[in-house]
């Protein structure tokens, strides 16, 4: 479904992603981990179109698209939750679900994706009059995750889910993760720093060192590497 080739991407005259080839096939979860710095969330903003694509392709269901708009990747399917969950914190929950079904037209189809979020995350169907910014932590990852629901993606891109949650609530999100990708054979690639958390839940991982791929495998694999297990799984 989609695939890099050899692509470079940064800031500046940084270069963050130095050359990076990888493939996420259909209804699969596959996981990118590594230390922070090594490029993780720079692959995920580039696949969006948020970093630009200096070299290199990426393509999705065989179109190259390191060249559109993000708005224009956004309406072929990709759709971002970003680090750092970026909801709208003035807007009220309801609102926040109605900006992620902002490019549809599908009316019912939206009131259904809207229960099946409430479905997931009740917590956000008691809460869907107040404003977004007055949520806790967990409440705005699973409100950030919900939007993104909403624009009913083919590949949904999470970046670092468990950041800053308590465990309890790391375990629901990661729950419902696989949940998403059973439910509705949603593409997911995941890009997450608590290692074991996300082989947990993948079909395939791949390992970032300094902006590049060091090691790949199947989920079982890497989490019965030795390397990856000192390196990432605190063994």
């Amino acid at each position: 479904m989609l695939k890099l080739e050899t692509v470079q991407s940064g800031y500046g005259n940084i270069l963050a992603v130095k050359g990076i080839s990888l493939e996420v096939n259909r209804g699969e979860i596959i996981t990118l981990i590594g230390a922070n710095g090594a490029g993780k969330s720079t692959t995920l903003l580039t696949i969006s179109g948020i970093v630009r694509c200096r070299t290199g392709k990426i393509l999705l269901n065989e179109e190259e698209i390191q060249a559109l708009a993000t708005d224009e990747i956004v309406k072929k399917g990709v759709v971002q939750v970003p680090e750092g969950r970026h909801i709208f914190p003035e807007l009220t929950v309801q609102e926040n679900l109605d900006m992620g079904a902002f490019l549809r037209n599908d009316t019912r189809e939206v009131k259904k994706d809207l229960e099946y979020v409430f479905s997931l995350f009740p917590i956000l169907a008691e809460r869907r009059h107040q404003d977004g910014g007055t949520l806790s932590g967990g409440e705005q990852q699973m409100l950030s995750l919900s939007r993104a629901l909403m624009a009913r993606p083919k590949l949904l891109l999470l970046d670092e889910p468990s950041m800053g949650l308590a465990p309890l609530i790391i375990k629901q999100i990661f729950e419902i993760i696989k949940k998403i990708n059973h439910d509705n054979g949603t593409t997911i690639f995941l890009v997450e720093q608590n290692a074991h958390q996300a082989l947990q839940v993948a079909n395939r991982g791949y390992v970032l060192e300094n902006g590049k791929i060091a090691t790949t495998g199947s989920a079982e694999t890497l989490l019965n590497n030795p390397e990856v297990q000192k390196a990432y799984l605190g063994m």
